[in-house]
């Protein structure tokens, strides 16, 4: 593919099989990931190298990728070079990619990145009570509609602490009803449950109300976005995808790989007394590219931008 564009929202009914290629809003990779039962990895990039190597990597397996910026990073890159970065590397890119804001409760931050090309939101409003809640997010609706972007919402907040948000108490879950009521009248383009799932690492296999994401779905067709992907069993992820979790978010083991790799190659580089640092990122990209090649595998998104 050519130049980098950004496709106007199509109406979900109206999406294609085959999913458009280069960068689009987040409704056009997930809306067919949904209809066909597969997992789009939604992984958070934290520099520029996991940012390219995430890139590689969806290329690699021919996989629509959802690449994801959290608050903290936002703010420690700098919204503007975060911004080039993202246009200089998915320029030419032929497999659908999009670029979203997580776990947001600011509406600034949210703002500045819709103007900057940031190609859907999640606003995070789950500390407020529901109505008003619901209230903002048709705002940030309305607001990223304008500009062609997509909007994923949540009335629960997900257990656990990922870059300095969200709290160690257990999430209170809100009636089905409540759900579904959200989800009309705010119109978000994926939805957020909370199923029993947490961010960071599981100290046990979590125990998941598969149930809650078959019931939203049955009454209202949506993409569900898996939060603490994480951690979680392949029959696990497998079953959930199936339900109608089309995007599969994964933070924690990017995190983990990234440092982990890092501190093994350093290890080796210390013995052989051997400093060469672009030696270290070639071999960290690779661990990274390799990842997301079997995350692409693993939740069926492989070779659906062949």
């Amino acid at each position: 593919m050519s130049k980098l564009f950004t496709s106007p929202r199509p109406e979900r009914a109206a999406v294609k099989e085959e999913a458009p290629m280069g960068v689009v809003s987040l409704d056009q990779i997930t809306a067919p990931a949904f209809e066909q039962r597969y997992g789009v990895p939604a992984i958070n990039i934290f520099n520029d190298l996991t940012l390219e190597g995430v890139l590689a990597g969806a290329v690699d397996a021919r996989s629509p990728m959802i690449v994801q910026t959290s608050v903290k990073t936002v703010r420690s890159i700098g919204v503007e070079v975060l911004a080039s970065m993202w246009r200089s590397m998915t320029a030419g890119i032929e497999v659908p990619v999009t670029l979203h804001l997580d776990h947001c409760p600011h509406r600034d931050v949210i703002t500045e990145c819709l103007e900057h090309g940031w190609n859907s939101v999640l606003f995070d409003a789950s500390e407020m009570p529901v109505a008003e809640n619901q209230r903002q997010t048709i705002e940030v609706v309305k607001e990223a509609h304008a500009v062609g972007a997509a909007v994923e919402g949540e009335i629960e907040a997900i257990t656990g602490v990922e870059d300095d948000h969200g709290s160690d108490d257990e999430a209170q879950r809100e009636s089905l009803e409540t759900s579904l009521t959200f989800i009309e009248e705010t119109g978000v383009d994926v939805f957020a449950p909370s199923i029993g799932n947490a961010h960071g690492s599981y100290k046990t296999t979590p125990v998941i109300d598969f149930d809650r994401v078959s019931d939203i779905v049955a009454r209202r067709p949506i993409p569900i976005a898996l939060h603490g992907g994480s951690g979680l069993t392949d029959e696990q992820f497998a079953e959930l995808i199936a339900r109608g979790c089309a995007k599969v978010n994964i933070s924690t083991a990017l995190k983990e790989l990234y440092m982990k790799s890092t501190l093994a190659y350093l290890v080796e580089t210390e013995k052989k007394n051997k400093w060469d640092p672009p030696s270290l990122f070639r071999d960290t990209r690779a661990a990274v590219v390799a990842m997301v090649v079997d995350l692409a595998e693993q939740f069926g998104s492989a070779g659906k931008a062949a």
